[in-house]
């Protein structure tokens, strides 16, 4: 199993931006990690890795996410082909969809079908990419993107690892479906769980996968995943509670009822949203609490720093190829590497969804 990293908004690293970007990948590379994943929240998520390329040679270097329909296909290949060449083949592509008010009212972009919009999206991307690479007439016409230009003027140098996978982030059955039939991988949100998503997500994923004449082997599942630990029982707690309150957090949120309701745990979702809505001063408080130790359990990973590598494997070892730590709470990033050096060491397991 890979071990990513999630990079820092670079607003908190303060000082020299650029210089502190490349020394958290360098060190990244150091401790074991196997990628640098960059968000798109208040700033670019592509301008972090250009100095963290420049500081590496092996980190793979991923958007996790970049909103995909703030842009159109042809001006997004031109950034990911770019950071494939500076990065030497290293860069992953991660998209997502954003809803549709950020897309409308803060990008002022068009918003429609975003399952059939992101899927013709990436074949646009990718059509774009094979002309670049290949020398081949790009000539792709759908319903919602059309590119039928490409003059050597403004054909860049193919790319001699090829084009980026491309992985992308899916709440909902049709958005994991596309992720399964046109992309490299799936980002599954972190308000999941094992049950979840051997259940659900990963059967709907095969779904895509099959309309592709492709299985899991062909696929890699990159999961953000809720952890629990701490040095002392101190830290333990406040790690618990930092889990019990993002989880209370994600499910007052109809939307992911779904995964709350695979576990027969339908009304504590009604009651996280209708608290969430209250007036009351410390809802968000009260909302932890109602996160029992079996919910807490089945969201988050918990175990000591020296157990969690061997807990982590056990629960998503067959199902997972890359993880990342979801950490809501201050922690020492050094706590993570005992658990990074263990599945390190494992070797490949049989991808399925049953255990």
């Amino acid at each position: 199993m890979r071990i990513d990293m999630k990079l820092p908004k670079p607003d908190a690293l303060g000082g020299d931006r650029l210089t502190r970007l490349g020394e958290v990948g360098a060190a990244a590379e150091r401790s074991g990690y196997s990628g640098l994943w960059s968000a798109e929240s208040s700033g670019d998520p592509f301008l972090p890795l250009v100095p963290a390329a420049a500081a590496t040679e092996q980190l793979q270097l991923g958007t996790a996410i970049t909103v995909a329909f703030a842009r159109n296909p042809m001006s997004l290949a031109y950034t990911a082909h770019d950071l494939q060449l500076l990065s030497s083949g290293r860069f992953l592509l991660g998209l997502g969809s954003q809803v549709r008010p950020h897309i409308e009212r803060r990008f002022g972009m068009p918003w429609s079908q975003p399952a059939a919009r992101m899927r013709e999206f990436i074949e646009a991307m990718r059509a774009i990419w094979n002309t670049w690479n290949t020398g081949e007439k790009l000539d792709f016409r759908g319903d919602f993107y059309s590119h039928t230009l490409m003059t050597p003027f403004f054909s860049p140098a193919p790319s001699p690892s090829g084009p980026p996978k491309v992985y992308l982030a899916a709440v909902g059955d049709k958005m994991t479906e596309v992720a399964g039939a046109v992309c490299d991988g799936l980002l599954p949100h972190p308000f999941t769980t094992e049950r979840y998503l051997r259940e659900h997500t990963l059967p709907t994923a095969h779904r895509g996968l099959a309309s592709a004449g492709r299985t899991l082997a062909d696929f890699s599942v990159s999961f953000s995943g809720l952890v629990v630990s701490g040095r002392t029982e101190e830290e333990m707690e406040r790690a618990r509670d930092g889990a019990r309150a993002q989880i209370a957090f994600y499910g007052s949120t109809p939307a992911y009822h779904s995964v709350l309701e695979t576990h027969g745990w339908g009304e504590l979702g009604r009651a996280l949203t209708e608290l969430s809505k209250s007036d009351a001063p410390d809802r968000w408080t009260q909302m932890g609490k109602l996160v029992d130790d079996e919910v807490l359990d089945s969201f988050a990973v918990v175990a000591e720093p020296d157990r969690l590598g061997t807990a982590i494997e056990a629960r998503f070892g067959d199902i997972v190829d890359r993880f990342s730590f979801y950490a809501p709470y201050d922690h020492d990033p050094e706590i993570w590497l005992p658990a990074i050096e263990h599945l390190r060491q494992t070797g490949p397991a049989t991808r399925s969804t049953s255990k």
